[in-house]
């Protein structure tokens, strides 16, 4: 089973209009509204293509409420805790023809020192069930900074792999506790790190304590470094750019290392081709926590190459 753990879960809103123009008033259909936060995006897809998953977040207030209602709803296997803090909201604009999406996303609200620890003893006692872990999301003010390094801790604790999906401090925090595989996109890497370039960032991380570091970078494609090998880093590809919403691609890429992780196999080739296919995949769908059935026929078009860091760029093997 793929447990996912989200601490800042929001109601998300799809709005499809023409177009987005800055000062005008736009008239829309009623949105597509559905449970999120990146980790019950990823148990979504976990879900949606036949794995085990479960998906554990606090919720409260009115959206706390429609985000039940659509878990119920939806099918997808779920452990909600009551929250006195209202749940947020985040809100997706894209654009007809173009693709072109702009996300309005609240930051939260606090959560009571004792709802943080009934979080983490609740996640405790869901661990036995669990083959892989997926902390992922941002954190509400006033959490505690490392929450996802404790999560962290824990699933090590339990013998499992954990995956952190997470931005700014609380990613090097993950990193210092030992995350199996930390998922930024390129921007979270040089927020967290400092560092310009991903191949330097990515560095930083291992070196803080990460096993794994997969970057994402939209249309370029994935990088994944691994600390057992850090002369050399797999580069990989669709080749080509797709035109949707981009909005849970990296949720999709998480799912798909979640799933292998969970089966037993930890082969960072496989990992990253299927990270990719799944998350081009994702582009294609309406809303985040879904991906197209074209992830299959993605996966054969992946390019994959193992990149020699002290050639780059000029050495390059596909494998």
């Amino acid at each position: 089973m793929v447990l996912t753990v989200t601490p800042n879960p929001a109601l998300d809103e799809t709005y499809a209009l023409r177009a987005l123009v800055q000062g005008s008033t736009h008239r829309v259909q009623p949105p597509l509204a559905r449970a999120g936060g990146k980790g019950i995006n990823t148990a979504r897809v976990v879900h949606q293509l036949g794995h085990r998953t479960l998906a554990v977040a606090p919720m409260g207030g009115p959206a706390g409420a429609a985000c039940r209602s659509e878990l119920a709803s939806s099918g997808v296997p779920h452990l909600l805790l009551d929250a006195s803090a209202a749940t947020r909201r985040s809100m997706a604009f894209v654009e007809e023809g173009t693709g072109l999406t702009s996300i309005f996303n609240e930051t939260g609200f606090a959560l009571r020192p004792d709802e943080w620890d009934n979080l983490l003893a609740v996640v405790g006692q869901t661990l036995p069930e669990a083959a892989c872990v997926v902390g992922a999301g941002s954190l509400p003010p006033q959490a505690p900074q490392d929450f996802f390094a404790r999560l962290v801790r824990s699933s090590a604790d339990a013998g499992l792999p954990c995956i952190i999906d997470t931005s700014g401090p609380a990613l090097l925090e993950a990193a210092a506790a030992g995350a199996y595989l930390l998922k930024p996109n390129r921007e979270e890497l040089e927020e967290a790190t400092g560092c310009a370039d991903v191949v330097s960032g990515a560095a930083l991380l291992l070196s803080t304590g990460a096993e794994h570091v997969l970057v994402s970078a939209g249309a370029e494609g994935m990088w994944l470094f691994s600390a057992e090998s850090p002369q050399t880093f797999l580069a990989a590809s669709l080749g080509r750019e797709l035109s949707g919403n981009p909005t849970g691609a990296g949720d999709a890429a998480v799912a798909a290392a979640a799933v292998l992780l969970a089966s037993g196999d930890r082969n960072p080739h496989r990992l990253i081709r299927a990270a990719t296919a799944w998350s081009a995949a994702a582009v294609l769908m309406p809303a985040a926590g879904e991906i197209s059935p074209r992830h299959t026929t993605f996966a054969d078009e992946v390019q994959v190459q193992q990149i020699h860091r002290d050639l780059f760029p000029l050495r390059k093997e596909t494998v």
